[in-house]
């Protein structure tokens, strides 16, 4: 038997006429409807879907980012003398921007900064910008040679562990804030660096708006940590009795108020008088309750308080 000769598409053999799919039956009224209907709900849901999404997931996000890159801690507030005897107050900077240096003449880095710091003080200092150094040298005499040596020209004080503390400087020095017009902090560096560094930060800062935060200007550096910060009270932290707000005492009277506290014994188990004990260990809670009341009823009226709690 002959196999069949197999179909081939060519001029001379048509391919098979294909026969069409038979026609699907009409669609009742009643289904396009509910089709309709379905689509429309659909609609709906995505709509209201895309709104709660951007309400309590995309809005939120934009205006929490939105918040951390225009919030600048403010810088806390210190009034010292610097090494040639004159107030030195962060306050009396107000509209200018600061770089504000701790380091030390025993610091070998802080050394390389030096002179940088020097020329910024020369090229800007008529722009409305200003160096202040924090040395955190044990004693003076160090630092005025070492300020006299350098030709330094811009304030320097001798700092404190406490002004440290409030500052949030832990790692060592130097350690270098950029202070903008409106007394905000907006760069912190750790260690070394090149004075270009300095200078594009002061510049941009001189370049924003006086009256309001540099809301451009993006954080460097973790000011504080969770870059947050207690500010106090500045006049308590740099207290001859830490902790104490003095301002309130005339000159008699804050004599009077510190032999009081020298006379009186710290029920803390010190064995110091509770003046000796605030300035040993300021974070005493002890002695700063006796404190606090001494000085109220000093301001009260005559005579130490009668509580020795």
């Amino acid at each position: 038997m002959e196999e069949p000769t197999p179909i081939q598409n060519s001029p001379e053999t048509a391919p098979p006429t294909e026969v069409p799919p038979p026609a699907e039956p009409p669609e009742p009224p009643a289904s396009k409807q509910a089709k309709v209907a379905a689509g429309a709900l659909l609609a709906l849901v995505l709509v209201a879907g895309l709104y709660y999404v951007n309400r309590f997931w995309i809005a939120p996000a934009v205006k929490a980012q939105s918040k951390s890159a225009s919030t600048h801690p403010l810088a806390p507030e210190f009034s010292l003398t610097d090494i040639t005897g004159k107030p030195l107050k962060l306050s009396d900077f107000q509209g200018k921007v600061v770089v504000v240096d701790f380091w030390a003449t025993w610091c070998g880095p802080c050394q390389l900064e030096i002179p940088g710091f020097i020329d910024l003080q020369k090229r800007y200092a008529t722009q409305g910008f200003t160096m202040i150094g924090i040395s955190m040298d044990e004693s003076s005499d160090p630092v005025v040679d070492y300020y006299k040596e350098k030709q330094m020209n811009y304030p320097v004080a001798l700092g404190n562990d406490r002004l440290a503390e409030l500052y949030g400087v832990t790692q060592g020095y130097p350690t270098t804030f950029v202070v903008g017009r409106d007394g905000r902090i907006y760069a912190k560096h750790v260690g070394a660096y090149d004075p270009a560094v300095f200078e594009e930060e002061i510049k941009e800062l001189l370049s924003a708006n006086p009256s309001g935060e540099a809301t451009e200007f993006k954080q460097v550096g973790q000011v504080f940590a969770d870059d947050k910060v207690e500010l106090g009270n500045p006049a308590a932290i740099d207290s001859e009795v830490p902790g104490i707000d003095l301002t309130k005492l005339t000159a008699e009277q804050k004599d009077s108020y510190k032999k009081i506290l020298s006379a009186k014994k710290c029920t803390c188990d010190c064995n110091r008088n509770v003046l000796e004990c605030r300035r040993v260990d300021p974070h005493c809670s002890t002695s700063l309750k006796i404190a606090q009341d001494e000085l109220e009823a000093l301001l009260k009226g005559p005579g130490p308080a009668t509580a020795s709690k």
